[in-house]
């Protein structure tokens, strides 16, 4: 984890500030070396929910000694023009993309489980390497879509009040000032709970505070969860919170996406458009969650055929996922259909919790050794337009 002095610094309030503190930094720094096998493509940023800004993204992945890093916001690409600038600043070389959900309607997976916790027909896809001056077609594509998500946002927030009418949450005072919406970031459900975590912190404190609170929630903590919130003396203490919130809370409050998730063939058609590289994101049946904020679940294992043929129909013609976070066995499942499918493989371990290192370990064992070239040609396609394929 970054000093807390220093991420304050990079987490300043304009890009043009972090930036500068980012230079003002360099003198001061010594960054370890790069280590080849250490690449991460998948780094959320406030831009979507993150503690990093783009710049103490670059910053604390340079500070791991990865080698390259990749920027993935939700619903935005706003951050990728500030990310690419630090990486620059820092010597490392990076690749940007974004994170959308898409309507499956209309493919054999409509109506279908598949990487999507909350929703069943909806799927979470990446557009991974996207060409520099092509940033702000994607970004107005998905401006309404944004839009679109923030109208459900505020109806959950209303039954956030409803469950809990002495919280008095309030959407515009409360959930968007956490975000940078107003520079183009996405507002997600953890946004919400974020801010919920921030008012229960303030009317029951932490440690033995929290708990009882908790406990009146009717919320049953693991033993991890319990040290958790007796740690008073953590910075991220409501990270930790919201982490517990969301697998517990978010289920009592969710209201279905609709209008805001595009249908498959629309991102289909805007990924040629601007030459990036979409892909269907596996997820797998989870046990238990990495970050502590997915619950024991069924996802796509079952049929996960049928996922890669209708993403050949569909004109998909890329997969990522999560070395360390699947078992060997859906790996080397899921890598024999890639093989078979002639999809293309990213490696995509997402980063969005303080208490996550930016270092991939499994990426040390030569059987990764794809992910890593992947990696590579997805930077090369952007700054010379190769095919990544």
């Amino acid at each position: 984890m970054i000093d807390i002095a220093v991420l304050n610094r990079l987490n300043a309030d304009t890009r043009e500030e972090r930036l500068a503190n980012l230079r003002a930094l360099l003198p001061e720094t010594d960054f370890p070396p790069m280590t080849p096998q250490y690449i991460n493509n998948h780094i959320h940023t406030t831009y979507s929910f993150s503690p990093y800004s783009p710049t103490a993204a670059v910053y604390a992945a340079r500070m791991e000694g990865l080698c390259t890093a990749g920027i993935i916001d939700h619903d935005s690409i706003a951050g990728a023009g500030e990310f690419l600038e630090a990486a620059e600043i820092v010597g490392m070389p990076a690749t940007i993309g974004m994170e959308c959900r898409v309507d499956m309607s209309g493919t054999r997976l409509e109506g279908r489980r598949t990487n999507n916790p909350d929703q069943a027909g909806v799927s979470y896809m990446t557009i991974q390497s996207v060409p520099h001056g092509r940033i702000d077609v994607l970004d107005r594509f998905f401006a309404p879509y944004r839009d679109a998500r923030n109208r459900r946002n505020r109806a959950m927030v209303e039954r956030i009040n409803t469950l809990l009418p002495d919280i008095g949450l309030d959407f515009e005072r409360d959930v968007l000032p956490l975000s940078c919406a107003a520079e183009g970031g996405g507002v997600t459900e953890r946004h919400l709970m974020y801010a919920l975590a921030k008012k229960l912190t303030a009317r029951s404190g932490k440690g033995g505070g929290m708990l009882a609170c908790l406990a009146e929630l009717g919320l049953e903590l693991s033993e991890k969860q319990k040290a958790q919130m007796l740690d008073e003396a953590y910075p991220f203490y409501e990270y930790d919170l919201l982490g517990i919130l969301k697998s517990a809370f978010v289920p009592k409050i969710y209201i279905d996406a609709a209008d805001e998730c595009p249908r498959l063939a629309d991102v289909v058609r805007l990924c040629r458009e601007v030459d990036a590289c979409l892909c269907y994101a596996y997820l797998g049946d989870v046990a238990e969650s990495v970050t502590g904020d997915k619950k024991a679940q069924k996802f796509e294992d079952d049929y996960l055929e049928d996922v890669f043929r209708c993403l050949r129909e569909e004109g998909v013609w890329a997969v990522t996922y999560m070395p360390t976070r699947n078992t060997p066995g859906q790996l080397e499942r899921l890598r024999g259909l890639c093989d078979a499918y002639n999809m293309f493989q990213i490696s995509g371990e997402d980063i969005n919790s303080p208490r996550q290192s930016f270092i991939i370990r499994a990426m040390e064992n030569p059987l990764f050794q794809n992910l890593i070239d992947a990696t590579w040609r997805l930077i090369n396609h952007e700054k010379t337009g190769e095919s990544i394929r």
